[in-house]
């Protein structure tokens, strides 16, 4: 009798054990950060980092400065996982003046930049370029968007890159402006290079509940998150993101979450926002 209190003890060690997640079900955390933030973001616990297309695989950078931006990023203590922004305002992509031709050849000549430098995902928000005219016909805006984007994504799929379209907000765009309406426009191009970026920040500022990424589960393949008020990065304000990552774990989601954020002290927001966010997603994934 007198060893029952540690037989008791130790069973429940082991039912508390039983039910906390092991790190590698936890889905792995990114952020998009310069290249020359790589040490601090590794430091901070990160393994993976996002980069713009402009600073690193734009056809518009010279040869000799792209050859130094592989260099860099093979020598990168995180993995460059993705290149966000994939076209700048003045190439439009949605409404009525939109060249095909012109737009596709540029994606392609990123997408080849891309597969050179071991970068498999580029992330397609582009508000400016896909904003439509006031008035203009949305119907119109996404028929056309989803041709070229099938057109986008068999150029992705002869370089091996994946497409993540993301939903943006109104103060952004007014062209796609939540998760399902986006999910839409993936369905219908129907390509496996064209998916879908579940972006948490997008989603809380146009009041779009976590069914959403539920409903959506068979096309995402990458997820973004920041603060609501000020795009802050997780931990400064405090945000709840626990019934979003709840959805994420329903929706068997298995790809990274990329914190897409704004800082002025990465060298404390970066570590607080690795453990704050690695905190929330240890008890949702901790639930029965």
């Amino acid at each position: 009798m007198k060893f029952t209190p540690l037989l008791v003890l130790f069973g429940g060690l082991t039912a508390l054990l039983s039910f906390a997640p092991r790190k590698e079900d936890l889905p792995q955390l990114g952020v998009v950060a310069p290249l020359n933030r790589d040490s601090l973001v590794y430091a901070s616990g990160f393994r993976l980092l996002g980069e713009t297309v402009s600073r690193t695989i734009s056809p518009a950078l010279p040869e000799e400065q792209f050859r130094r931006n592989l260099a860099r990023i093979k020598k990168a203590k995180c993995k460059v996982y993705l290149c966000n922004v994939l076209f700048t305002g003045n190439m439009k992509i949605a409404g009525p003046n939109v060249n095909d031709a012109r737009v596709v050849a540029y994606a392609d000549s990123v997408f080849a930049r891309a597969h050179q430098a071991r970068i498999p995902l580029v992330v397609l928000g582009s508000g400016g370029a896909r904003r439509i005219p006031d008035g203009y016909d949305a119907q119109k805006a996404q028929a056309d968007f989803v041709v070229l984007c099938r057109q986008l994504a068999v150029a992705a799929q002869k370089h091996g890159i994946m497409i993540a379209i993301e939903s943006l907000e109104t103060a952004e765009t007014n062209f796609l402006l939540t998760l399902t309406s986006t999910a839409a426009v993936v369905r219908a191009v129907n390509h496996p290079n064209f998916r879908l970026n579940a972006d948490i920040f997008h989603m809380m500022r146009e009041g779009e509940s976590p069914q959403s990424i539920i409903d959506a589960k068979d096309l995402l393949v990458h997820c973004e998150i920041a603060e609501k008020e000020n795009r802050t990065y997780p931990g400064v304000q405090g945000d709840d993101f626990k019934p979003y990552l709840r959805a994420l774990r329903k929706a068997k989601y298995h790809g990274p979450i990329f914190i897409e954020g704004n800082t002025t002290t990465p060298g404390a927001d970066l570590p607080r926002a690795f453990t704050y966010l690695t905190k929330q997603l240890t008890e949702v994934y901790a639930e029965k």
